[in-house]
């Protein structure tokens, strides 16, 4: 079973990142940074409905900055959503400043109400760390999924993704009569693909989100990752592949109930195959995307070397042991969605079924 123990290093953001953010417009001016958010007077700890501990502080600011604080905070989530134009969002108000104590990054968590009906939104502001930066623009690019996000110097903000959170699904759905097995497995499967093509890294139920759609006659879902924290960091390739992380086991034994080996190659095929028309829809953006990762160090030589061996391994194709940084590796992983269009599975490892 995969698990992480060593904690990732922030990497800050080079100016070879620096000016693919600028132009695609990701780097944009905002009134309030992460780090002015750490002026707060006090902070009482966040609960949940059960009274259990969340791990967040709810953190309160002086009556003299409140304001200030609040009007910036609605401008960033105004630049989010609709390009800057407050006009359209005097109705919101911020209700709440959340201040993430468990984990690497400490994020603060806002959360934006809306006046007239009372529904609410929240968003994110971190630390910029380029490792997280990649894994969001990736995703943004590759996946069915697409992420809005900004920043500003060493200032990361994200939207907030909505869904079931992993570990509340593998608690509450899986093994009831709520969850469709069969259309679960098929989604794991290519959740499982995607980010080992991203080498999108620590996929545990903490990490991700389960979207349930209705359909007219069926359920359908969606696997969405949360956490970007270790875009190609770690050095085996059991870390980029969600099946591996024991958290996830009651998803994986789905697989191993209903899926036939036919189906899991099927499904692993079509999301490879659906990759690569990404790859070549977004090719001169990605590219520009991948020469920046190239030119950044965002892990250790030993786990390049480390990974890139697995990887050659995983595809027979020597082509990886060419590789210098994570960069390199993570675009001859795209390569290979062209190159070879299946991959291999080694029995009662890889496999599911």
């Amino acid at each position: 079973m995969a698990s992480i123990s060593n904690k990732k290093p922030v990497y800050r953001v080079s100016p070879y990142l620096r000016q693919y953010l600028i132009d695609y417009q990701r780097e944009i001016d905002v009134p309030l940074t992460y780090v002015d958010l750490f002026h707060y007077d006090s902070s009482i700890a966040l609960t949940d409905a059960q009274g259990n501990d969340t791990m967040w502080e709810t953190v309160l600011f002086r009556q003299a900055d409140e304001s200030h604080i609040h009007y910036c905070l609605k401008k960033i989530y105004a630049l989010l959503k609709v390009d800057g134009d407050i006009s359209v969002m005097k109705h919101l108000k911020i209700d709440r400043v959340d201040l993430c104590t468990y984990g690497n990054t400490k994020p603060f968590r806002v959360r934006v109400v809306n006046q007239i009906n009372d529904l609410f939104d929240y968003f994110y502001i971190k630390e910029a760390d380029a490792s997280r930066i990649y894994g969001l623009e990736l995703e943004h690019l590759l996946s069915p999924n697409k992420i809005n996000f900004l920043v500003k110097g060493d200032t990361l903000i994200e939207e907030h993704i909505p869904g079931v959170p992993g570990d509340t699904f593998i608690k509450e759905y899986i093994g009831s009569d709520r969850v469709n097995a069969m259309r679960m497995a098929k989604e794991f499967i290519k959740f499982n693909e995607r980010c080992l093509v991203q080498l999108l890294g620590d996929m545990r139920g903490d990490n991700f989100v389960v979207e349930v759609v209705p359909d007219f006659d069926e359920v359908y879902y969606r696997m969405r990752a949360i956490d970007f924290d270790q875009q190609s960091y770690d050095g085996r390739r059991s870390i980029y592949m969600p099946q591996y992380f024991k958290e996830n086991n009651p998803i994986v034994a789905l697989g191993i109930n209903s899926m036939a080996p036919e189906l899991e190659k099927q499904y692993r095929k079509e999301e490879r195959s659906r990759i690569a028309t990404r790859v070549k829809a977004v090719k001169t953006q990605l590219n520009q995307l991948l020469d920046a990762m190239g030119h950044d160090q965002l892990s250790s030589d030993e786990n390049v070397d480390s990974l890139k061996y697995e990887l050659a391994d995983l595809y027979k194709d020597n082509e990886f042991m060419t590789c210098r940084n994570m960069g390199e590796i993570v675009k001859l992983s795209l390569k290979m969605l062209l190159k070879k269009p299946t991959r291999t599975v080694s029995p009662n490892v890889d496999a599911f079924a």
